[in-house]
């Protein structure tokens, strides 16, 4: 029982401290330059970038990375200082 609660209680914990980058859609950004993003700052391949632009492009927003605070800022700022509109939620 004490083995379960821990268990449950280190899922809770992990999805409080789990945090997402967000990208959002604008007027003024290519394709090819928020594709190029993500793979050069979030390590995306060719194949998921163009997935999650798409996605940005068609629904006005995606979650392209998903884990701490202290792992993500970095890596948004990264996209932040390449023009493209990005939040960590």
């Amino acid at each position: 029982m004490a083995t379960q609660l821990k268990e449950a209680y280190s899922s809770l914990l992990l999805e409080t401290l789990e945090k997402n980058i967000v990208v959002y859609n604008d007027d003024f950004n290519t394709f090819n330059h928020v594709i190029e993003t993500l793979i050069q700052v979030l390590d995306h391949s060719p194949e998921q970038a163009e997935q999650c632009t798409m996605l940005i492009h068609y629904k006005g927003k995606c979650k392209v990375k998903q884990g701490t605070y202290e792992v993500l800022e970095p890596l948004c700022t990264a996209i932040l200082r390449r023009g493209i509109s990005a939040e960590i939620h």
